[in-house]
């Protein structure tokens, strides 16, 4: 289509990016935030030009780029996007630039003890925020999987060093570093499964002469999908079944799943919001594309074989994540449960085997990234003010700052799912793509609907609603101060209405009009489910009733009851 490198474009332009700010002298803050935010809004421009220039109705995978990186091993620089990756792409792109703008003073860290503001590098923290951005858009875009595995990994250093380096006043350096630590731990982990399991997959794939040459392997996915499909991988379907539980405990740990989620909601809460909102609505999402990209496509039958306990898991998923949120006193910490919930929801649809599923999961991953990247945004906004994380320790900000709690509001009402707002489309889509094969667990899943509802609405009366009040309501002198501090909160200043009017509007027209998202999705997701050679379920049909041959209906019939 092109002989223009726009995928290598757009991931080297934010490692470059991150490069020269990092070699900027130190005390540069504001010249090397606005050089971040530039470089993010030039990615982004970039990704709007693929999406202009990608055919729906062309072949799967666009905008492709090959090249020998380590001939001998099988390994190459692939890269190319699919309706799923491009969608993603999008998502990243378009966060990173309001996610800059949004944590334009995060650069600053409180001390150990929480109470005084002590200067960091605003070089080195845009520059880790850029280099998420780039490893995570190669992530999406690679079509090698060991490139797809060096950067699945990578991505964690600069994850890492946001987590445990950088953090809201009032959070203790130990507590960020322990975080950090879990983080990194429960990950590498992961990543450790996932290497065993492609080795075996090179192993495979060599001895099934996939490679350029006898003896060696492949690491392109087509390649690999193309014969897991026709059968021609040598290899039992036990050991097929472990290389496939390799690479999906990976992305579980990444997504998260239940039961692997435990790392998520201390490193949510101990980093800056901006960075809790790239791990959640950016860096998790490579655990589900992965899912979709690898466990379903190289190993398709084992993949079948792992989807009800993938599916059960998931339901225990949105269950446990809501339920949990309920009983939250930290708002941060409720919104990183909420997370748990609705990543279980997007698992929940990619098992469930049919196009809507999966249709309803990718979009889900998209409406994810967006309600939570404004609803952890605005509570943000609203905790620097008071640098007080605790639910109790607000309540009638709705009086003194109206612009900050109705968009608090409107994220709050898209993680609910409400109708008009865009997660209700794709989790309307993962529940009817769930019921024809599993029925018990869709009728489970819609308990978190319930439940969502009673955590969002509370959370908004207790920390919006009523008059304005200190926590527990005390009428002494501290009470009376704490009301005061109240009554002095200022709402949105015009840097954060830009950062969080985009972010409303986007749940405002993907809630209408979805049309343009899924026109782009569901041939991919097509594509994949015929690449694994899985076929929507039938429809249920109900049985003709028995005619006699005098043409009345035969004896127990409506009309035959009713004559």
């Amino acid at each position: 289509m092109t002989t223009v490198p726009w995928l290598t474009i757009l991931w080297v332009l934010p490692l470059l990016g991150a490069a020269v700010i990092a070699a900027l002298p130190a005390r540069r803050g504001p010249a090397v935030r606005s050089i971040a935010l530039a470089v993010s809004i030039a990615v982004l421009v970039v990704a709007v030009i693929v999406a202009v220039g990608f055919d729906r109705g062309g072949e799967r995978f666009q905008f492709v780029e090959s090249h020998d990186w380590i001939p001998s091993f099988g390994a190459g620089y692939r890269l190319g996007v699919d309706g799923i990756a491009l969608v993603l792409v999008l998502l990243t792109a378009a966060l990173v630039p309001l996610l800059l703008a949004a944590g334009w003073h995060d650069h600053r860290a409180a001390d150990e003890e929480g109470d005084a503001a002590r200067p960091r590098s605003a070089h080195t923290y845009v520059a880790l925020i850029l280099l998420v951005e780039s490893m995570v858009l190669v992530s999406f875009t690679a079509l090698d999987i060991l490139l797809f595995y060096v950067f699945f990994e990578a991505m964690l250093v600069p994850m890492y060093f946001l987590i445990g380096g950088f953090g809201s006043p009032g959070t203790p350096r130990a507590d960020r570093a322990r975080a950090a630590v879990k983080f990194l731990l429960y990950n590498l982990l992961g990543g450790l499964v996932m290497l065993a399991a492609l080795i075996g997959l090179y192993v495979v794939t060599a001895r099934s002469g996939l490679g350029e040459s006898a003896g060696v392997g492949t690491f392109d996915v087509r390649t690999v999908t193309a014969a897991a499909v026709a059968g021609d991988l040598d290899a039992t379907p036990a050991v097929l079944a472990a290389l496939c539980f390799g690479f999906l405990v990976a992305f579980a740990v990444k997504a998260p799943l239940w039961p692997l989620h435990g790392w998520l909601p201390d490193a949510a809460v101990r980093t800056t919001p901006v960075a809790a909102v790239l791990m959640m609505a950016v860096v998790d999402k490579v655990g589900t594309f992965g899912m979709l990209r690898y466990c379903l496509q190289l190993f398709p039958d084992a993949s079948v074989t792992f989807a009800p306990v993938v599916v059960t898991l998931a339901v225990i998923g949105i269950v446990y994540g809501a339920v949990l949120a309920i009983g939250q006193t930290d708002v941060m910490r409720l919104i990183a449960y909420t997370s748990i919930s609705h990543f279980g929801f997007i698992v929940l649809g990619i098992f469930a085997l049919t196009s809507q599923g999966q249709a309803g999961s990718t979009l889900y991953m998209v409406n994810h990234g967006i309600s939570t990247a404004a609803l952890f945004l605005i509570a943000g906004f609203l905790v620097s003010r008071r640098g007080d994380r605790t639910i109790a320790a607000y309540g009638g900000v709705q009086e003194v700052a109206p612009v900050l709690a109705g968009t608090f509001l409107v994220a709050g009402l898209a993680t609910l799912s409400l109708p008009g707002l865009a997660p209700f489309v794709s989790e309307f889509l993962v529940f009817v793509g769930t019921y024809p094969r599993y029925q018990v667990a869709a009728v489970i899943a819609t308990l978190a609907l319930v439940l969502s509802a009673l955590y969002v609405l509370w959370l908004y009366q207790r920390m919006m609603g009523g008059p304005v009040r200190l926590p527990g309501g005390d009428d002494g002198d501290d009470g009376n101060d704490g009301a005061e501090h109240t009554r002095r909160l200022s709402d949105l200043v015009p840097r954060e209405v830009a950062v969080v009017a985009p972010l409303i509007a986007l749940l405002l027209v993907l809630g209408i009009y979805p049309k343009p998202a899924l026109d782009v999705i569901t041939p991919a997701v097509d594509d994949t489910l015929v690449s694994i050679d899985i076929s929507r379920p039938e429809p249920v049909v109900p049985p003709e009733r028995p005619v006699a041959e005098s043409g009345v209906p035969a004896h127990g019939s409506e009309e035959g009851e009713a004559e």
